[in-house]
Parts: structure tokens; sequence; C-alpha cells
């Protein structure tokens, strides 16, 4: 097999496994680059093939230097942004699963914004200044820190108080939406430029989906903050009626990427973070322009890939089936960064 040549690579952390399972299952060699601490664990699993140790994360380009002209090719995923920051993820060299000009408009809020206002889609208000706000708001950090630094403001007076021990310089303003939170993964294919949905789930963000299970005389008295820290997921389907919906804010967003950040625009995995209103009204609330934790869910498929795909297929095996595709038709170079 013309893709047995090639060894896709990833960072030992987020989604790694999906990855790079995916990745064997589709006939490719697998490399996963980690540190000491973790070696033992990602060993266990006998679809990597190879584990990559470096001292820590930050000596990614001495590693780099090893695995040059071995046909690696890199997948990014959030822990790529989370401990390189866009310009380290820009100064790879290994051949880079995605458009890294799409980075620019993932880490900028208000890039972010402005992409997702445009696309036609639903989104929540945005305040310049905190004397403009509506509340509730919540407030974010830049960046992919899976919900870390957020928090929820009822009033200016209460906001004066806790931006003090806000960490971080930039952060995002944004109208608090009641409703259900839904994430749902997209992979647009550039061979095809077609959209598909691979899954949805929700996310469980430590005190912020615990409180409801505390009486509410006791959340007066204890007074808990919300936090909005991600530490786990759950699977969801969505009523069929908003499924059209689902799929034409995807496309509408990867039209829109094509206009606004160049002609290749956003590809691959993606993730449209979204609240649905009791109106049954969806508001894309953040873009994650990369495959997101949610997807490990799904590493045996989802009721939604099942319908594109007879056989399992994990957001991690989708990227693996396009490389293969694009080694098959020639066109390898239209997604490699």
């Amino acid at each position: 097999m013309k893709n047995s040549r090639y060894t896709i690579a990833t960072l030992g952390s987020h989604s790694a496994l999906q990855i790079l399972k995916g990745a064997h299952d589709e006939g490719f060699k697998t490399l996963l680059i980690t540190t000491p601490s973790r070696k033992e664990f990602y060993q266990r699993f006998p679809f990597i093939d190879q584990v990559l140790v470096i001292e820590s994360f930050s000596r990614f380009p001495e590693a780099e230097k090893k695995l040059k002209n071995k046909n690696i090719i890199i997948i990014p995923h959030g822990s790529f942004v989370a401990y390189f920051g866009v310009e380290g993820n820009k100064k790879m060299t290994l051949p880079y699963f995605g458009n890294k000009k799409v980075l620019d408009f993932e880490a900028d809020r208000k890039k972010q914004g402005s992409w997702l206002r445009s696309s036609g889609i639903k989104v929540p208000k945005e305040f310049a200044t905190i004397g403009e706000a509506e509340f509730p708001v919540i407030v974010k950090s830049y960046g992919a820190a899976g919900g870390a630094g957020y928090f929820l403001s009822s009033s200016k007076k209460d906001f004066k108080s806790k931006i003090k021990n806000f960490d971080g310089e930039k952060y995002l303003i944004q109208q608090y939406l009641v409703g259900v939170p839904l994430y749902i993964h997209y992979f647009y294919s550039p061979l095809t430029n077609k959209i598909e949905i691979m899954s949805m789930d929700r996310r469980y963000e430590t005190n912020a989906d615990a409180i409801g299970r505390i009486p509410s005389r006791y959340q007066r008295d204890v007074r808990i903050e919300p936090s909005f820290v991600v530490v786990g997921n759950s699977p969801l389907v969505l009523r069929e009626s908003l499924l059209p919906e689902a799929f034409r804010m995807g496309e509408q967003v990867v039209a829109e990427s094509k206009k606004k950040i160049d002609n290749r625009g956003l590809f691959g995995p993606f993730c449209l973070e979204t609240i649905i209103t009791p109106g049954q009204e969806i508001y894309t609330i953040e873009i994650s322009a990369r495959i997101v934790a949610g997807t490990n869910l799904f590493i045996e498929g989802s009721p939604y890939s099942s319908l594109f795909y007879k056989e399992p297929m994990s957001t991690g095996r989708r990227i693996a089936r396009e490389i293969k595709l694009g080694i098959e038709n020639h066109k390898l170079e239209l997604m490699l960064d």
C-alpha cells in the first residue's frame, strides 16, 4: 500500500489515541511524540508503532530535526495550540495536516467573531467594554485552554471584582445564553468539497455542571463560583428536524473561510460550539478549527458517521482516510501545510 510509506505522528495528549488508532486502521505507520512521564502509558497500545521521547514539549523542534526526510505527517490537536501557540505551530517544518492561516482566526477572539458573524450564522452579542454589556455575560480568555479562566458576571460591580483575578491580558465579553450546549464535530473534505457531521457531544465542566445537584438554599449559602474547566464529555444526538440547520451552519462557516482567510480556507476536522435556546435557535459561541476532545467518545464511530460509512469511522480515522485518498489521487498537497 502506498500509504504504508508514510507515518502519521502527533503529540501524546488530547486525542492522540484516537488519531493514531485511526491512522493504523487506514494502513499508516504511527509515531507518538511525548515526554518521559507519559512514555509507559502510551507504549501499552499496540497501534502505536514508535514512541519518541523528548524532555519537554518545548523541545519539539529538536524532534523535528530527527524526523526530516522520513515521510512524517503531523496531525495537530488542541495541545499543539496550548503548548506551542500560533507562532510555534507556524514554524513547524514537517508536513502538517491543515491550513495554518486558520490559527490566526481561531486564536484571536475578535477575528473569530468577525468570521462567524460574516458567515451568516447566529452568534451571541459581544461587547467592547463592560459599560456596554447586557447582563448576564461570560468573560473568556483567548486561546485553547479548555474553559480555564472563564467566568460569569451579573453586573458591572461583579465584573470589576472578578477581573482582578483574571489571568491574561486579553479577554472577550460575550452575552450569556441560556440553553442546551451542543458541540458539533464536522469534517470538511478539500477533495470532495463536502461537509460531514461526524458526531456531537456535551462537555462536563467541573462545578458549572455540578451546581444543579445542590439544593438552591445551599447554593445561596456557599456562594459557589462556576468553573468552566472541561473534565469530560458525554454523547448527544440532535433532534432530526434541527439537523439540516446544523449542516447549513458548517457549510456557511467553511464557505466564508475561503473568502476571509485564503482560497483553501478551513478544512479537515472542526467543531462549532453552540447553544440551543428554548426557541430552538442554534447560536454558535465558538469555533475550534481542529479535532476536539469530544470526538474521543466515538472511536468506534457515531450515529452520524454510520450514515456515511459502513465501517467504524472516528474523526481520527477520517483524517487518515482523507490523507490516504490524497495520496491515491496525487492531491496530498491540498491538505498539507
